[in-house]
């Protein structure tokens, strides 16, 4: 079957959640990754929002954090403090996986979702944080969807939103954030990973039809690509599951 790369981009996402796992969404495509892996690899994980909706079961895919949607069936409709409580507290914050976006990534996965440009003159100035340096902060691990662009993957942050790793090995836990950090970085042509001693982004997975090549070509920085082995494409079940009980009408995937 023919697949999207927002598609497949979500399939590989759904494919990284667990039973267990507590995934504290976004808008976009957080959630119908979120969604596809309640249906798809576990039915037992839990979805949360920044809202105060969790366990959100989600019938039908939300426009945005704040549409009543996200509180179909919940075990707790909440306020934002209730939401970054449970993200924070030590019993479970451990096993939450935060899904978030920027603007720009460096190799260490610190994120940008403030300005291009100056600060105080910039060419563009997006809509900020949110949430998402608090997720970055405290979550036991993040991954981050974001468009494979070499004005999007840069050796050097215009504005520093949302912590990632730092410069490298242990730097995060030296200025006192907890041991979690980026995990996957998912883009429109493969997936990245962090070294576990040196935390540099390395290539993981190509897409199918794509090459390491092709992905150093659209990066600002160079990464180890030795690593680097191929995604299975999506399956017939898999993308039924998207197309039909995940965004029937479209409105994420397009």
């Amino acid at each position: 079957m023919e697949y999207t790369q927002k598609e497949i981009m979500a399939i590989t996402a759904a494919r990284a959640i667990h039973n267990d796992d507590i995934v504290f969404c976004g808008t976009g495509i957080s959630m119908v990754a979120a969604m596809a892996a309640k249906h798809i690899s576990a039915p037992d994980s839990m979805i949360f929002f920044e809202t105060g909706a969790i366990d959100s079961q989600l019938q039908e895919v939300p426009l945005a954090v704040a549409d009543s949607r996200v509180m179909y069936k919940t075990a707790m409709n909440g306020t934002l403090l209730d939401s970054f409580a449970f993200m924070q507290n030590r019993l479970t914050g451990k096993r939450v996986i935060g899904i978030l976006g920027a603007a720009q990534i460096d190799r260490y996965g610190n994120l940008n979702s403030t300005v291009i440009g100056d600060y105080k003159k910039p060419a563009i100035r997006f809509s900020g944080s949110g949430g998402a340096a608090d997720v970055a902060s405290f979550v036991g691990k993040t991954i981050i969807f974001i468009q494979q662009q070499k004005r999007k993957f840069v050796e050097k942050l215009d504005y520093l939103t949302s912590p990632g790793w730092l410069t490298g090995t242990d730097k995060r836990t030296q200025v006192g954030l907890n041991d979690g950090g980026p995990w996957l970085v998912i883009t429109n042509m493969g997936v990245m990973a962090f070294d576990g001693n040196s935390k540099e982004m390395y290539l993981k997975h190509c897409f199918p039809d794509v090459s390491p090549e092709d992905i150093l070509s659209n990066m600002g920085f160079n990464i180890d690509v030795s690593r680097a082995t191929p995604v299975p494409p999506p399956s017939p079940a898999e993308l039924t599951v998207l197309r039909k009980q995940c965004d029937p009408q479209r409105l994420i995937l397009g």
